[in-house]
C-alpha cells in the first residue's frame, strides 16, 4: 500500500513555523505518516535535523509566506511561492492527498479553488468543524465559508457533511438536522424553509430542523446551516467554554474549603476540558475541493497540527473526496 503523503503549510498561523514542525516530527515519528512540509528551506531544515520522525519530512522550498492580516485573495495571485500555495500545488499534482494549513483562512479557501479546484457540480465548498456534545461530537456545515446560502447548496452541505460523518467519524447512516429557529418546517426564512423541502426528500437520514440547543444534546450528527450563522455558533461556542472554565476557577479557588473540593474534581475537569479543546480536534475540513484539505486554527500548537495531519489522512483514506464526486455526478446525471 502506498503511504498518504500530506503536505503542511510551514508558514501559516500565530506560531509558524516552530509549532508546525513540532506538530509534524509528532505525526511523523507517533503516527508514522509522510509529511511535505512547504516553506523556507533555509529556517526549516534546521528545526527537523536530527529529530525524530525527520526521516519521513521532506521540504519544499517555498519563501514567500501570507500574512494572517493580508487580502486572501490578492495575497494567493500574487505570492505564486508562498508555502499555502505550494502546498495546494502538490495536493493538485498527486504528490500528496491532503494539504493542511493554520493560516489565513480566506487564503486557504483561496488557494484551495483556485489551484486544486471544485468538485464539478459543487455550487460551493463549504468548512466544517466538530462540535463538542453530552456524547461525542457533531459536524456543522458551514462555519465561514460562504454568509448567503441557496437552499441548493444548504442541501449539498447536507450531503458532504453526511458523507464525511460516515466515512471520517464512523457514524453509520448519520443524522442530518437544519439549523433553524424552530423545528417546524415552516419555520425559519425563505431558504431555510426551501432547503428544508429538498432534504426532506434526499437519500440521506434527515431528521428535520434543529434549534440552537440541541447542538451539544448529541441528537445529531451533521448539523446544517450557512457560514454566518455558523460562524457566529462556533465563535460563541469558543467563547461561552473559555468564559464557563473561568467562572468555574474563580468560584473553586475562592476559599480552601473549595479549592480542596476542586482538587478532588480536578481529573473530572480536565477530561471536560479536553473534550472543549480545539487543539483535539485539529482541523476543519474544507469539502468541495478535489482534494483533502484541513483547515487548522490560526493559534495551533504542535498538538493541534499533529492532529490537523491524521485527520488529513483519515479523509484522504476515506475517500471523502471521492465519494462526494461520485454523489454530485450521479445527480447531475440522473
Amino acid at each position: 500500500m502506498i503511504p498518504i503523503k500530506i503536505a503542511v503549510d510551514g508558514f501559516g498561523g500565530d506560531f509558524a513555523p516552530e509549532q508546525i514542525v513540532a506538530g509534524c516530527l509528532l505525526a511523523a515519528s507517533e503516527d508514522q505518516i509522510p509529511i511535505i512540509l512547504t516553506g523556507d528551506q533555509q529556517d526549516l531544515a534546521p528545526m527537523i535535523a536530527g529529530k525524530p520522525g525527520s526521516n519521513l519530512i521532506e521540504i519544499i522550498h517555498a519563501p514567500e509566506r501570507i500574512g494572517m492580516e493580508e487580502a486572501p485573495i490578492d495575497a494567493v495571485r500574487t505570492k505564486k511561492d508562498s508555502s499555502l500555495n505550494a502546498a495546494a500545488r502538490l495536493v493538485k499534482e498527486g504528490k500528496a492527498l491532503g494539504m493542511v494549513s493554520a493560516g489565513n483562512t480566506g487564503a486557504c479557501m483561496a488557494s484551495a479553488l483556485f489551484t486544486i479546484g471544485r468538485i464539478k457540480g459543487i455550487e460551493r465548498p463549504a468548512i466544517t468543524t466538530l462540535m463538542p456534545t453530552v456524547k461525542g461530537v457533531c459536524l456543522m456545515v458551514d462555519v465561514g465559508a460562504n454568509v448567503d446560502c441557496r437552499p441548493s447548496q444548504l442541501a449539498q452541505f447536507a450531503h458532504m457533511g453526511s458523507i464525511y460523518a460516515e466515512r471520517v467519524l464512523g457514524r453509520p447512516d448519520p443524522r442530518v438536522g437544519l439549523l433553524n429557529i424552530g423545528e417546524e418546517p415552516s419555520k425559519g426564512n425563505d431558504a431555510a424553509q426551501k432547503a428544508y423541502q429538498l432534504l426532506s426528500n434526499a437519500k440521506i437520514n434527515f431528521i428535520g430542523n434543529v434549534e440552537g440547543r440541541d447542538i451539544s444534546g448529541g441528537t445529531v450528527d451533521v448539523v446544517v446551516c450557512d457560514g454566518f450563522v455558523g460562524n457566529i455558533v462556533l465563535k460563541f461556542g469558543e467563547g461561552l467554554g473559555t468564559g464557563l472554565f473561568t467562572m468555574l476557577k474563580q468560584e473553586l479557588t475562592a476559599s480552601w474549603p473549595r479549592k480542596l473540593a476542586a482538587l478532588a474534581l480536578r481529573p473530572g475537569f480536565d477530561k471536560i476540558k479536553k473534550k472543549m479543546d480545539y487543539a483535539e480536534y485539529g482541523g476543519a475540513p474544507l469539502l468541495g475541493v478535489k482534494g483533502t484539505v484541513i483547515i487548522a486554527h490560526g493559534s495551533s500548537n504542535a498538538k493541534a497540527i499533529h492532529n490537523a495531519i491524521r485527520v488529513a489522512r483519515e479523509a484522504a483514506a476515506s475517500q471523502v473526496v471521492e465519494s462526494i464526486a461520485e454523489l454530485i455526478a450521479g445527480e447531475i446525471s440522473g
